[in-house]
């Protein structure tokens, strides 16, 4: 039987004038861009829809990216298109627990906020750093790092793993796994080393903040980063976002486990391809609809 799978990006994905298109024509995304706006404090539209440095800032970041991708969901939805199952990349694990039933958008956006914030300081500037390495599989990835303190923090797709920790270890890791036969190993732009054990600290106080977080049921099943499985009970919800923060995101586990449960259809919703290109990368015989733009959307709606 054919499922749809819905996906939604992590950080990186973000750009200035993401969600625009939507916010000007639906007003149910409208809604949920002015209701984030009142919930945190600040002006969603100005910093989605405008240039400005605190997109790409960490804090901002992610609440930004959560809240444009439920937008967009909203209308994909209200169109009648709904997922039989979903799943996020890091911080787009949120949109997909929201869309699963089992957290409020508000709960969700707020939340995400303050897992921004708890990452941005979590690690003092500079101290650590992460690298995508490029054109090596994982076992050799493993082997090449084995002898530094730096760890996988990301499992893409097939070449493409990005590796976290202090700045000194992930350097050395990356010129291990250069000696290793890597094509390349390229430092990311990124304000910490995320997805390490460096961040168990902003892991622990995030749970303290999730204490509030009200969890539902799960109406459509959703998969967890930590264990590429899905999250069968609302009461591991909380634990598996806690464990989030400081484990490695098993995305192309993820996939692979939704396509052998039979997803043949895939709708990136958010800004950018990068979850698209992945899937090339994955398995190129399933179906990939990206809705970055409105037009991507009518596009998919008028099939």
């Amino acid at each position: 039987m054919s499922k749809i799978a819905f996906l939604f990006p992590g950080q990186g994905a973000q750009k200035a004038g993401m969600g625009q298109d939507f916010y000007e024509k639906y007003p149910s995304a409208r809604q949920i861009f002015d209701q984030a706006s009142q919930w945190l404090s600040l002006d969603m539209k100005a910093l989605c829809f405008e240039k400005n440095d605190r997109l790409n800032l960490t804090e901002y970041t992610q609440a930004a990216l959560v809240t444009t991708c439920l937008a967009m969901e909203k209308v994909v939805e209200e169109c009648g298109l709904h997922p039989d199952i979903t799943a996020g990349l890091s911080l787009g694990e949120y949109c997909a627990i929201a869309v699963s039933g089992g957290m409020s958008v508000k709960d969700a956006i707020v939340t995400v906020r303050k897992r921004g914030i708890l990452m941005e300081h979590a690690v003092p500037a500079g101290e650590g750093s992460m690298a995508a390495v490029i054109g090596l599989d994982a076992d050799k990835i493993q082997n090449a790092i084995a002898g530094t303190k730096a760890e996988i923090a990301n499992y893409n797709c097939p070449g493409q793993i990005v590796i976290t920790g202090e700045k000194a270890a992930v350097d050395a890791a990356a010129a291990a796994c250069s000696e290793a036969g890597a094509k390349r190993c390229v430092p990311l732009k990124v304000s910490g080393p995320f997805h390490s054990a460096m961040l168990k600290g902003a892991g622990e106080k995030l749970a303290d903040a999730l204490e509030s977080v009200e969890i539902h049921d799960i109406k459509v099943p959703y998969i967890t980063n930590v264990t590429a499985d899905y999250v069968k009970s609302p009461a591991d919800v909380k634990d598996y976002l806690t464990k989030q923060v400081s484990s490695s995101v098993r995305w192309q586990q993820t996939i692979e486990r939704l396509i052998a449960d039979g997803a043949d259809e895939f709708v990136e919703i958010g800004p950018g391809r990068s979850l698209s290109g992945f899937m090339r990368k994955i398995n190129r015989d399933v179906k990939v609809v990206n809705i970055d733009k409105l037009e991507d959307f009518e596009k998919y709606v008028n099939r």
